[in-house]
């Protein structure tokens, strides 16, 4: 599998590390963390990941809205969002999102990333 790079951005830095430490066993690249909108935004444009792993719910602002700022840049990453909630909590929201899927954190992997990214 080609070494994708990751942009991991949860509020949540127990996630963060556990995540990351679960994605690069399994062939990712993590490029960095966020723990919010403005930090990923930030970092997208620092870091130019080519999937960005997003949580729904962030401290300053919702991974939707993020999502949406992303999909609108000149070169957008894959974003895949997560959530602790259960996908159906967010119905239409999640359907319409400009991403390429949704995970929950419990059935987070490299092979349940990789079949939504490629």
């Amino acid at each position: 599998m080609a070494h994708q790079t990751v942009l991991i951005v949860d509020d949540h830095a127990g996630f963060r590390a556990s995540a990351t430490a679960l994605l690069e066993a399994e062939g990712f690249a993590v490029a960095g963390e966020a723990a919010d909108g403005a930090a990923a935004i930030a970092a997208v444009e620092r870091l130019g990941p080519a999937v960005v792993l997003l949580d729904v719910q962030l401290a300053d602002t919702d991974g939707f809205s993020v999502a949406e700022r992303l999909a609108a840049t000149s070169n957008p990453p894959a974003v895949v969002l997560i959530s602790g909630r259960d996908a159906a909590s967010f119905g239409a929201r999640l359907r319409d999102a400009p991403a390429r899927g949704f995970i929950p954190k419990g059935e987070l992997s490299g092979a349940a990333l990789a079949a939504l990214v490629g």
